[in-house]
């Protein structure tokens, strides 16, 4: 959905070393929520003219501002967790309850260092995307670029790869007991007062909560897809609330990665009825949820920079319809058949 630029296109390069150090600055929460309403104006916009997204009539806001080299999630996402990364190497966070490196929400401002490592990564990020596409890989190129993009800047910026694993790798009991890390563990004597194990989303960590967001927003997706046949629209509505929890309000569900696999399936069977739509968009709601749960227990919780367990749920559950449109299950024009 990103122009089909090249690798080198000055231009794009430059565009997507904009949107990093943007992602940098605002931080990458914020990033998300700007992409998201790009992608729902942009999609509004289609859906008023009545082109397709990625039709030569469609309004560019949605391929080349949403998720493309501006203000896609693999360009200023990415930007802004790198960035998080390497503040997180040279300085501490008084309002985050985690590791700084993990602050994803809070601007870092116009500090010229995070900029720069920002920048950098939005590129990074934007050649990642596009050897996906170039690979025709079954997966949508944009998160499978977040997920490799966020790994990198952990080794680049010399973090574990995983993380310090104290009482097992899925095991949240340490969070619910509120206990901390000691200097006597190993660590540094910085994280006497880090908590031993930290979920990605603490206010939906529990696994029935997990199961009932994946239905009810799968459902949701599912429908506004359905109805409105744009791709992007439920995803792009899930992103910009994203937004208020920038600007602090609690126990906002993340759910943008059950919303985005939904919307796909709930086209993939264009024979059939809304009530299998539906039915689709709950069944990979529910799956993306769990994937995003696990994601974060294995490469979050027990780590100390993002790791972004949304993508994670997105490039497996995407893999799955590349699959099944391989297999002429699906009928979908998004993600690659193998």
């Amino acid at each position: 959905m990103v122009a089909e630029a090249g690798y080198f296109a000055i231009e794009m390069l430059v565009v997507a070393f904009a949107g990093g150090a943007i992602g940098a600055a605002i931080g990458g929460m914020a990033a998300l929520s700007l992409s998201g309403l790009a992608l729902v104006v942009g999609e509004v916009a289609n859906a008023a003219s009545g082109a397709a997204t990625g039709s030569p009539a469609a309004f560019e806001l949605t391929s080349l501002v949403g998720y493309g080299p501006a203000l896609g999630p693999h360009v200023a996402f990415a930007g802004g967790v790198a960035a998080a990364a390497y503040l997180g190497r040279h300085e501490e966070s008084d309002s985050f309850p985690y590791h700084r490196a993990k602050d994803i929400f809070t601007p870092n401002g116009a500090q010229v260092d995070a900029l720069l490592a920002g920048g950098a990564f939005g590129v990074i990020g934007y050649w990642l995307a596009a050897l996906a596409r170039t690979l025709t890989l079954p997966v949508d190129p944009v998160m499978a670029s977040v997920v490799v993009s966020g790994l990198l800047a952990r080794i680049a910026f010399g973090y574990p790869l995983v993380g310090s694993i104290r009482d097992g790798l899925l095991d949240m009991s340490p969070y619910e007991r509120r206990e901390i890390r000691t200097a006597l563990e190993g660590h540094e004597d910085g994280e006497v007062t880090r908590l031993a194990v930290e979920p990605w989303a603490p206010q939906q960590h529990r696994w029935l909560q997990t199961v009932l967001l994946g239905l009810v927003v799968g459902i949701f997706a599912a429908y506004v897809t359905y109805v409105t046949q744009r791709y992007y629209l439920a995803f792009g509505i899930t992103l910009v609330l994203l937004g208020l929890s920038v600007a602090g309000v609690d126990r906002l569900p993340i759910v943008h990665h059950i919303a985005f696999p939904a919307s796909i399936v709930a086209l993939s069977m264009p024979g059939f009825g809304i009530e299998v739509a539906l039915g689709l968009g709950a069944g990979f709601g529910l799956a993306s949820a769990l994937l995003a749960e696990f994601g974060g227990r294995v490469l979050y919780a027990h780590a100390d920079t993002h790791v972004d367990p949304p993508a994670i749920a997105i490039v497996v559950t995407t893999l799955a319809i590349g699959v099944l449109t391989t297999a002429g299950i699906f009928e979908q024009g998004l993600i690659p058949a193998i």
